[in-house]
């Protein structure tokens, strides 16, 4: 069995990796945009697709099972072009809105994500439907995803991020880009005791067993 992974760059290989673990029979095939193109937080909705019609396409011809979008930007904006436009499944990765709800005690939740993934229509929904009594503080982490990307994350540009966050009473921290993931560990450190960094890994492979009832 094959399975699809995009995201706009390597950030989605954390997501290929944790599928890779847990479905060790299955093929998994991560594929990743063009270094030009990058990054997307920069790029419209349009501009986007144009640029990943024909990565789709290839892992379809490829003949895979499931494609895991493992890009927040691509899932919030495009996921129903998408699923309009090709004959597969596919899993998405949004923001862990409802999660982040149930599990605040503060009621103050912020969410690490792009620009254009908290300014989606999906992530107002996700807020409206999932976090009605909850405040979101959104930080900004606009270059977080070039940053990583490059390798040039530091600890002071997290924290500058962060703990403005922490100190509004931010108990729940959502890592809503899988460029984020590689840096989860040192987010977790700022964090320690104060609140609970979440992203969707674990969830995205349950997903992919369910729709391939595997599970």
């Amino acid at each position: 069995m094959k399975i699809g992974v995009f995201d706009s760059g390597v950030g989605g290989l954390s997501v290929a990796r944790a599928i890779e673990k847990e479905l060790p029979d299955a093929e998994v095939l991560f594929r990743y945009d063009s270094p030009a193109h990058f990054p997307y937080a920069t790029k419209s909705p349009d501009e986007i697709y144009g640029f990943i019609i024909p990565i789709f396409q290839e892992l379809v011809d490829a003949g895979v099972a499931v494609i895991v979008v493992a890009c927040n930007t691509v899932s919030t904006t495009l996921i129903r072009r998408l699923r309009g436009a090709f004959d597969v499944l596919m899993v998405a990765l949004e923001p862990m809105v409802k999660p982040a709800a149930a599990l605040t005690k503060s009621g103050v939740v912020a969410v690490c994500a792009t620009p254009t993934t908290l300014g989606s229509e999906r992530y107002a929904w996700l807020k409206d439907t999932y976090g009605a009594a909850c405040t979101f503080i959104e930080p900004d982490c606009a270059d977080w995803s070039s940053l990583i990307e490059h390798n040039q994350m530091n600890e002071t540009r997290i924290s500058q991020s962060i703990e403005p966050a922490l100190e509004a009473g931010a108990d729940v921290i959502v890592l809503g880009c899988t460029h984020y993931h590689w840096i989860e560990r040192e987010i977790k450190q700022l964090a320690r005791g104060r609140a609970r960094v979440i992203q969707p890994e674990t969830a995205v492979v349950a997903q992919v067993k369910r729709v391939l009832h595997l599970a």
